[in-house]
């Protein structure tokens, strides 16, 4: 079963969210079946790096989530949605890799940093 409660999508977010994705009731077509559901599922795979067919079976069938990002991503759904919220930072979190964060020349082995000595033993033999 899972636990609703570690969901990434907070009811705030969903409503600013809603009415970006298609498949509402006021769509013309056939009406999405839980695009809430669907993006925890899609967010899910992208925080766990897991292949689509190992989804939790309570998100649907893994081939059908994955067919259905497809879609959503070629008809820039994503991109609408990452464009809409990326003007309304709300630093609920923040994600820092090696490309923005400087590390000190001496962390890396220049001159003065890492020194590499033969160990005691193969000196002795």
């Amino acid at each position: 079963m899972l636990d609703r409660s570690r969901f990434v999508v907070s009811d705030a977010v969903w409503e600013k969210v809603a009415p970006l994705l298609p498949g509402k009731a006021t769509d013309p077509g056939a009406t999405g079946k839980d695009n809430r559901l669907f993006l925890e599922a899609v967010l899910w795979r992208v925080r766990t790096g897991v292949p689509w067919r190992d989804l939790p079976g309570e998100f649907g069938k893994g081939n059908s989530v994955f067919q259905r990002s497809r879609r959503w991503a070629k008809a820039g759904v994503f991109e609408r949605v990452f464009a809409h919220l990326s003007g309304d930072p709300d630093f609920e979190c923040a994600l820092i890799d090696g490309t923005i964060v400087p590390v000190h020349q001496k962390a890396s082995g220049a001159k003065g940093g890492l020194s590499l000595r033969p160990s005691v033993a193969r000196a002795a033999g």
